[in-house]
């Protein structure tokens, strides 16, 4: 699951129209944000191992800390808190909060059973990777409705703010067609590497919605 989490993002604006949608990013993202640093101190394993599903060559052996049902309730708990302590805006810290459980919720459906319900033990997920012609109908579907949700909530300032949603919403299609049929990465340090690269997405957001309007 890649543009089904930015699909969150991008639809919660309609719910969270005070939110930045840089912000509303980083929370839809926020367990993926996470798991490239666990990846990189050792604390967090995953192997490459092609085949394993038929969309997605990863083996995600060890990740209880970002992706455990348990840690991202508490992950979505405190990001909505510290959402609240710094604007009091109680609407918008519950959809932050909900913002981040959606990551887990989505997972379920696409990983094989390998999301964790609490720091180890049961593994659950419902496989929708096993079928590449399936996950590209929800979450491509999924990516549209967000999309059309944001461009229903606001309007451009100017012409960056128009713009920039576009060019954002084909690189993030781009960026899945590459993942979909490019080759299998070469290591897990790469992996990581590239998972902090989407920091610069939830950067893009910040820049968008800043010339955007709300409706």
């Amino acid at each position: 699951m890649f543009i089904g989490h930015f699909a969150v993002g991008f639809g919660a604006k309609r719910f969270a129209p005070r939110v930045s949608l840089g912000t509303l990013f980083l929370a839809a993202q926020f367990i993926d944000l996470l798991w490239p640093t666990l990846l990189l101190f050792g604390v967090e394993r995953v192997r490459v191992v092609p085949g394993i599903t038929a969309f997605t060559p990863l083996d995600f052996e060890h990740y209880p800390w970002s992706h455990s049902l348990f840690m991202v309730i508490v992950w979505g708990l405190l990001f909505g808190a510290v959402y609240y302590a710094l604007r009091r805006d109680t609407r918008a810290s519950v959809v932050l909060a909900i913002a981040v459980l959606s990551h887990w919720l989505l997972d379920f459906l696409t990983h094989r059973p390998d999301l964790p319900l609490w720091l180890d033990g049961t593994r659950v997920g419902l496989g929708l990777w096993n079928s590449v012609p399936a996950t590209l109908a929800m979450e491509v579907g999924l990516f549209v409705c967000g999309v059309l949700l944001y461009v229903r909530s606001t309007r451009a300032r100017d012409a960056i703010g128009r713009w920039t949603l576009w060019a954002l919403v084909a690189l993030l299609g781009l960026i899945y067609a590459g993942n979909l049929f490019s080759s299998p990465p070469p290591d897990v340090m790469a992996i990581a590497w590239v998972g902090h690269a989407q920091w610069l997405l939830i950067a893009w957001g910040y820049w968008i919605d800043r010339h955007r309007a709300t409706i």
